[in-house]
């Protein structure tokens, strides 16, 4: 094992290297928080499949593929497709409007800062939580490694993000993403693959060994799957860290041709994670959980130095997405919250106060992060509220701002509102991990933003017309307020 504590350590140091490199690129506030609104295609095509491969799309993909087979590879699949349409429809238009945050986005579509700040208190608990569940993940890996204690593993893990995101922003998490996405690649598709279907005896053993539901490519049932494309697909329409990420595009071209490549990658991976499962419940068909499928086999299975590799490539789709999701949530915690209770809006500050505000919240989100990460156990339940939250509040008024001008400030706010607060009273009602909460929460956000906004003044021309000029790219970054709607 002393070989693969050393690939870990190496991996851990080089994480904090750039960090430290990224510090001292990010100093101005477009630097700090989108990378200077410029990568390129290659590197933005890995970062953003950095960041929505998680440790739930790599354990979690390994452990449905272990409990369901080759169907198991419809949650991250789901998530591959919403990535694909985000690129080919909206990410051109998104990348012109030169925001920060989604609330920014509802303030320019809307007229003024109301429907801004409500979204803003959804999207940061949406963040908030996903960073946790990504964080709490580092206790897998670290007990499989070392046989830690939870809680020292979720400090450790947590506090090396926390430590890498503070010092450089965006800059840093876009070079550690990178390293993380070749890391993965390597780990789960090159090497993890073909030596757990080899271990397993080949496709056809599988098939000799497992039921036939097993390579049924619906097993996993239609429900569950429409379920999944609700949540995950809708989800990465709207989610502020995948918006962040389209944010840093050099250009609207990058943004649609580099995310079309990410999301490509997704599916493949997402196939990739039930094989590994389907082999793992060849190899151990009495495992206690499927979670402890991808842990399971890595440790047994793989040789000295490559299980470094394969456990180093788990560590980085958890610290991708953690990473990610801890930059969002401070974004969104001072730009949309913060500053608008303070009174500041988007009151003009100088690049070195901003970058340092923003460096302050990374570390103020960071260790909340890390303080609820280590007080929840159960990390499917966090997930669910978090997505829930996000796609029942969030995802009409998004949505119908960029494609129907009747709607109003009035018709997001009652949007907002009502589906997150039936989403709040259904998981209550129904269970957390019920389907009827983002169900009915999603029909009753879409029938409050259809009413009101028809029952309301249609939104002021002059408020359409500057939206439709931070469209077409033909306005300057944040350069004024947006034109407020009449009172």
């Amino acid at each position: 094992m002393a070989v693969d504590y050393a690939v870990i350590v190496v991996y851990l140091a080089g994480m904090l290297a750039m960090g430290w490199w990224g510090m001292r690129r990010a100093r101005s506030k477009s630097e700090f928080l989108v990378a200077g609104r410029r990568l390129g295609p290659a590197m933005y095509s890995g970062t953003m499949a950095a960041i929505v491969l998680g440790g739930a799309s790599t354990i979690g993909g390994v452990g449905l593929g272990y409990q369901y087979g080759l169907s198991g590879a419809w949650m991250v699949f789901t998530i591959g497709l919403g990535l694909l349409a985000l690129s080919v429809f909206f990410s051109a238009r998104i990348a012109r409007l030169k925001v920060y945050t989604v609330s920014e986005m509802l303030d320019l579509r809307y007229g003024g800062g109301r429907a801004g700040v409500i979204s803003g208190v959804v999207m940061w608990a949406y963040t908030l939580m996903l960073a946790v569940t990504s964080t709490i993940a580092y206790a897998t890996i670290f007990d499989v490694l070392f046989d830690m204690n939870r809680t020292v593993a979720i400090v450790l893990g947590g506090s090396i993000v926390v430590a890498y995101s503070t010092l450089g922003g965006m800059w840093s998490i876009t070079l550690t993403d990178m390293v993380q996405f070749v890391v993965k690649t390597i780990g789960v598709l090159l090497l993890l693959l073909p030596i757990a279907v080899v271990k397993a005896g080949g496709f056809g053993e599988m098939r000799a060994q497992l039921p036939t539901e097993y390579f049924d490519p619906l097993g996993i049932g239609g429900e569950t799957i429409f379920t999944y494309v609700l949540i995950y697909t809708f989800g990465m329409l709207i989610g502020q860290d995948i918006w962040q990420r389209v944010f840093t595009a050099r250009s609207d071209r990058t943004a649609k041709w580099g995310g079309t490549v990410a999301g490509t990658y997704c599916l493949a991976y997402a196939l990739a994670g039930a094989v590994i499962g389907t082999a793992a419940k060849v190899l151990y068909p009495e495992l206690g959980s499927p979670d402890d499928a991808f842990a399971t086999i890595v440790k047994d299975e793989l040789p000295v130095g490559v299980r470094g590799l394969v456990l180093a490539a788990a560590l980085a789709a958890v610290m991708s997405t953690s990473s990610g999701a801890l930059i969002a949530c401070a974004t969104v915690a001072n730009n949309d919250i913060w500053s608008r209770l303070r009174g500041l809006g988007r009151a003009p500050a100088g690049d070195h106060d901003e970058v340092k505000g923003n460096r302050a919240f990374i570390l103020l989100m960071g260790l909340a992060v890390i303080a609820t990460a280590i007080a929840i156990d159960n990390v499917v339940e966090a997930l669910t509220v978090a997505y829930n939250l996000l796609v029942g509040g969030l995802l009409v008024p998004i949505l119908g701002g960029l494609v129907w001008k009747r709607g109003t400030v009035y018709g997001a706010l009652a949007s907002v509102v009502v589906g997150g607060l039936a989403v709040v009273v259904l998981m209550a009602t129904y269970g957390i991990l019920a389907n009827e909460p983002v169900y009915y929460g999603l029909l009753a956000s879409l029938a409050a933003y259809l009413v009101v906004s028809l029952a309301t003044p249609a939104t002021d021309a002059a408020v359409l017309t500057a939206w439709r000029e931070r469209l077409a790219g033909r306005s300057p970054e944040l350069a004024s307020e947006p034109v407020a709607a009449p009172q």
